[in-house]
């Protein structure tokens, strides 16, 4: 049996929001496997344990820079340690003409954007100069530049906590916008269901067998139920399978609003803000200590 460490429970924790004990029950169900604690966890407590995707980890903003034509984008994620200064009018500049350098000059990575020149100087010592004046770390985590097929739309939500670039062709430019503002609003994880990572098909449709054993289905029903539960996944993770979240009558998906337009996507970049990266977090031993103590006057 493995042994099932305070480092494990905090780490399921992280990824699933649920109660401490129940996180240390499903690791040692899965003898320390923390992907299949993961699993166990959704199908005793659903959509509970499927917060992690999508919290905002630490500080910093999103830039957007577009040409004219809609032809050519880029979007740039820069990170700092307070939110305080994600406001400041420096870092939101070094921000926003970064963007612009990723977009006119096509660098292959981080490092080739730091080595591009930027105000009499370079991105990095820039960069540098600016952590000197403002007194924090400061870090250019990640960009895409877009070639569009089509047209070019983006948004920028959220004290440029978000931020989307979509390629559509057809429609109009309210068209781009609207479907821009959606993948802000509901953070598909990819266009269509060829994008979807197969493990976490997999793992949904595990999951949704667990369920349908536990509720007492008969075998066989079963397989039927498991795939109109991932089928229900996929339109929920997928831009064309969504419906739109400015439908009059909220049922018309995605595919259904671009076919009415005679307009289609190529693609779309979406980032958020500190997606992925872990933060600072309060005390964990105390608050295990804390629930222990309260498990222990119930």
């Amino acid at each position: 049996m493995a042994e099932i460490t305070a480092s494990m429970v905090k780490e399921l924790r992280e990824r699933t929001d649920a109660p401490m004990m129940e996180c240390k029950r499903a690791l040692t169900e899965s003898a320390g496997d923390i992907g299949k604690a993961e699993e166990i966890l959704r199908v005793k407590l659903g959509s509970k344990a499927s917060k992690a995707a999508s919290r905002i980890t630490a500080e910093g903003v999103v830039a957007v820079h577009m040409a004219d034509d809609g032809k050519v984008g880029a979007i740039v994620e820069i990170n700092c340690e307070t939110d305080f200064v994600a406001k400041n009018d420096d870092f939101l500049k070094l921000a926003s003409d970064c963007a612009a350098l990723v977009a006119t000059h096509d660098p292959v990575d981080v490092t080739a954007l730091a080595a591009l020149p930027m105000a009499g100087g370079t991105v990095e010592s820039t960069r540098t100069a600016l952590v000197g004046k403002i007194g924090e770390n400061l870090a250019i985590r990640r960009f895409v530049r877009m070639q569009a097929t089509g047209k070019l739309a983006a948004y920028v939500h959220g004290g440029a906590k978000i931020g989307v670039v979509v390629d559509c062709t057809g429609g109009d430019d309210q068209l781009g916008r609207d479907l821009a503002m959606h993948v802000a609003a509901t953070k598909p994880k990819a266009l269509d269901a060829s994008g979807v990572a197969a493990e976490l098909i997999d793992s949904e449709r595990r999951v949704a067998t667990e369920k349908a054993r536990e509720a007492g289905k008969p075998e066989a029903m079963i397989e039927k139920i498991v795939e109109g539960s991932v089928q229900k996944f996929l339109n929920e993770v997928t831009l064309l399978g969504q419906v739109f979240v400015k439908a009059e009558d909220g049922k018309q998906t995605i595919a259904q609003l671009l076919k009415s337009k005679a307009a289609s996507v190529a693609g779309f970049t979406l980032f958020v803000v500190g997606e992925g990266i872990a933060k600072r977090s309060n005390d964990f031993a105390a608050e295990v200590a804390a629930q222990a103590a309260a498990a222990a006057q119930k």
